[in-house]
């Protein structure tokens, strides 16, 4: 089966079976709500720290509702053997990551773009000025921690604590990325007013995205066949 054929199926198949249930979209939207509320019910900050603040906010509760989206990426392959019937399958190991990479960035950044204004509302920040820079700062987010979470989700699939571990493994890898994601966005919705521009920390981002992006392309078959 071609390429993109295949990556077309996988992805096809997955944007039915969560649409059809819920479960990922569900689970992560409603967590990351509620670190959102928790955080503003905890302290009232100014003006000003809420802007200083807005971007470790932000990624805090997207970094965590992104996990137990990730951890679903392939448990739910796991029941009647359907993950074995993709590793036999005369499909390349690639066109699986590729598949579950698209179809992980879509729900994250389904999942943002519905609690960004959200955020706004809570701590009376104004995102619509700067939304298109924003739209850039999700996508570089959603997908580095979609190009990681992905393969991690696959070698902590056959791990008991599988929900536990993906955490584990995963927070040491994306720590680069999550800090120029916090930077820029704090960035950003302050205008400008940080040390560095935004932009060094939106190259640093994309570098990330694309190294470990090629990195599991090359690795995924040694990690489904484990």
């Amino acid at each position: 089966m071609p390429f993109w054929k295949t990556v077309a199926v996988i992805l096809k198949k997955d944007l039915r079976v969560e649409f059809r249930t819920k479960e990922v979209f569900n689970s992560a939207a409603v967590f990351a709500l509620l670190v959102i509320v928790t955080f503003s019910m905890a302290f009232e900050p100014s003006a000003e720290q809420t802007r200083e603040f807005s971007g470790g906010l932000l990624w805090v509760a997207f970094t965590f509702s992104a996990m137990l989206g990730l951890s679903r990426t392939f448990a739910r392959e796991v029941p009647n053997d359907c993950l074995q019937g993709l590793r036999m399958a005369p499909i390349s190991a690639a066109a699986i990551y590729t598949g579950k990479l698209l179809s992980n960035i879509l729900f994250l950044g389904l999942i943002e773009a519905i609690l960004l204004p959200l955020f706004a509302v809570f701590y009376n920040v104004r995102l619509w000025p700067v939304a298109p820079q924003l739209a850039v700062i999700v996508l570089l987010g959603s997908w580095g921690l979609a190009a990681v979470g992905t393969s991690f989700a696959a070698i902590a699939t056959n791990i008991r604590l599988r929900e536990l571990m993906l955490p584990v493994l995963l927070f040491p890898i994306e720590i680069p990325l999550i800090l120029s994601l916090v930077e820029a966005t704090t960035a950003v919705i302050r205008g400008g007013e940080t040390i560095l521009a935004p932009e060094i920390w939106l190259r640093t981002a994309l570098g990330f995205d694309i190294v470990f992006t090629i990195l599991s392309l090359f690795l995924f078959e040694y990690i489904l066949e484990e």
